[in-house]
């Protein structure tokens, strides 16, 4: 039986397309889903026949938007859920919903740089490596089981937008993989 996947994005959804283009009998992309109504990543995943939900939280409140979010993501069928992109903190309440079938893509080698500024952070600490890590979603931020790593050099004259788009690449190769074989598993 193949896995139902859903993906949530804020963006263009680099990170989706990646996903969706690696899923072929490993799991089904059944429903993209986004914060921001005008995401670029949705028009991508209708072009590409995904069915798609979107709600501003701000439209309607937190509890709102996330009940609603659930109910469109059950409504389509997804078992599980990958965050490719997606810029907001889930409440403890629709984490525990989605308990162990939630994963993330972090642009760290975590538990090193959680929340924000990865890169920025890891160039002014002087780290050799940085990197990205696919993570558990827990209640915690960035702290569920890492699942893989891909470690990216950290160069002389490395700025943190030169850094973001080679980790962005290695984030591009890491993910789905690791998804096909955690769905799988």
């Amino acid at each position: 039986m193949t896995a139902k996947l859903g993906i949530l994005i804020s963006g263009r959804g680099s990170n989706m397309q990646s996903i969706v283009a690696a899923a072929g009998d490993a799991y089904e992309v059944v429903v993209v889903a986004s914060d921001r109504p005008a995401a670029p990543g949705l028009a991508w995943a209708l072009e590409h026949g995904i069915p798609t939900f979107a709600l501003a939280p701000k439209d309607v409140g937190k509890q709102a938007y996330e009940a609603a979010l659930d109910a469109a993501l059950r409504a389509a069928g997804a078992e599980y859920l990958a965050l490719a992109g997606y810029m907001r903190l889930l409440s403890d309440e629709f984490v525990a919903k989605w308990r162990d079938r939630i994963v993330n893509i972090h642009p760290s080698l975590l538990p090193k740089y959680k929340g924000l500024d990865t890169h920025a952070r890891a160039i002014a600490a002087g780290d050799a490596v940085a990197g990205c890590s696919v993570h558990v979603v827990t209640e915690e931020l960035d702290a569920g089981a890492v699942l893989a790593q891909a470690e990216v050099p950290i160069l002389p004259d490395d700025t943190k937008d030169a850094l973001a788009a080679r980790v962005l690449a290695e984030e591009h190769r890491l993910y789905p993989r690791v998804l096909a074989k955690w769905l799988n598993r």
